[in-house]
């Protein structure tokens, strides 16, 4: 038995897959991945759907729902891919629920 609970900052989950991102918002910069800032999801300050809200704004000058975010980003993101931490501990706990190897 795996135990695993996703509280909150989900959103740094988003920030570890950048192209599933700019592929639900592709007014997002592509140079987003090279900023310093991004390159450690889970060790965003400040708050990472602030962060996330304020990169969206920006660059579609509309605030969106946290749960609209998470149903355009989460059909594009591939988890081999995603550079959270807190993510691919997720996914591990869950290969093991299902017994599938890593």
């Amino acid at each position: 038995m795996v135990n695993r609970l996703a509280i909150e900052e989900l959103e740094a989950w988003f920030f570890g897959d950048i192209a599933a991102l700019r592929e639900a918002y592709p007014k997002v910069s592509k140079s987003l991945q090279y900023n310093r800032k991004y390159r450690n999801p889970d060790a965003i300050t400040g708050g990472t759907y602030e962060a996330l809200e304020r990169l969206l704004q920006r660059s579609s000058k509309r605030v969106f729902p946290k749960t609209v975010i998470a149903r355009n980003i989460a059909p594009y993101m591939e988890p081999d891919r995603n550079r959270s931490k807190s993510f691919q501990v997720f996914v591990e706990g869950l290969k093991a629920c299902i017994g599938e190897d890593s």
